[in-house]
């Protein structure tokens, strides 16, 4: 072995150590703090997304950092590509000294939103990751999908995307009002907000006489019963103190909470909002406005 080939397995094997070290102290880490540390599984994805068309955009320099998961891999990397107790030594230093001194090749990779999974390549990701690549070039096949992965989804995002699609096939949502704004930072948001349609779904059908399906339920609860809470929200400025929520999350929470808010104070939902936010030439009183406070507090930060 000449002493550039020595020089670079020295290299390739404090790699190799750097890298086991930080997959063991984020998996100790997480497993504290109950964080992701699992990359995703494509497959899963594609499951729970409905993913089915794709579309080659060529060769392309893409960021390291938006790579979040294998399409077999999944399992022999923690997040940001640390490698594991299963992944073969001997394999990964020799992909470091190759990409060190040739260069390591366009990958392959599926695009969903703005998150990438790696067709070929994993142990070449490994290596750029751990080396101080920002980029890499790859191969890059795109799937269409009407709920877009962030470039930073772990599984907790999947979940949530997951449901999104879920409501938006049952409702018919984005083809009946595709200007709407309903979306959550939590998947049981989703859930919470089908419960509501169903039993407005159900009371129309009692009032009418007739069947009603979802798709015309949504058509009559979204301007009948979301938008005017929505506005009401809106106004009272109370999102201003919960800037990760959604107008969505504090509708939901104020559905499912009504009949708490309501003991607080004579005035309805509307009035109470807006007593929150406005001078207080009319104010709430301060029992009531302390209250409010405190349970929004425990329910959008606490939670």
């Amino acid at each position: 072995m000449n002493r550039d080939n020595r020089a670079a397995l020295i290299n390739a094997q404090s790699d190799w150590g750097h890298a086991r070290r930080e997959a063991m102290i984020q998996d100790v880490v997480c497993a504290i703090a109950g964080c992701p540390v699992d990359l995703l599984s494509f497959n899963e994805v594609q499951d729970r997304l409905q993913l089915s068309t794709r579309v080659y955009r060529g060769i392309q320099d893409i960021d390291l950092n938006h790579i979040r998961g294998s399409v077999g891999r999944y399992d022999d990397f923690a997040m940001g590509f640390l490698p594991r107790g299963s992944i073969n030594r001997e394999r990964w230093e020799n992909v470091d000294m190759f990409v060190t001194w040739q260069g390591e090749g366009p990958i392959e990779v599926y695009k969903v939103g703005d998150a990438y999974f790696v067709l070929d390549g994993n142990h070449r990701v490994s290596v750029s990751r751990q080396i101080g690549k920002v980029t890499i070039e790859a191969q890059v096949w795109e799937f269409s999908t009407p709920v877009e992965l962030s470039s930073q989804a772990d599984y907790n995002e999947l979940l949530l995307k997951s449901e999104q699609v879920c409501f938006l096939d049952c409702t018919q949502i984005a083809k009946s009002i595709p200007d709407h704004e309903i979306s959550f930072t939590s998947p049981t948001g989703y859930h919470a907000l089908m419960t509501q349609l169903e039993t407005y779904r159900l009371g129309l059908e009692e009032g009418h006489g007739e069947p009603v399906s979802m798709e015309q339920a949504v058509i009559s609860w979204y301007p009948e019963v979301y938008l005017p809470a929505v506005t009401a929200i809106r106004e009272s400025g109370v999102l201003e103190q919960f800037p990760e929520r959604t107008e969505a999350d504090l509708f939901i929470w104020v559905w499912d909470n009504q009949q708490d808010l309501r003991e607080f104070s004579a005035y309805d939902l509307r009035d109470a909002f807006q007593g929150i936010s406005r001078q207080r030439s009319q104010p709430l009183p301060a029992r009531i406005f302390i209250s409010i406070g405190d349970v929004l507090e425990k329910i959008f930060i606490r939670r």
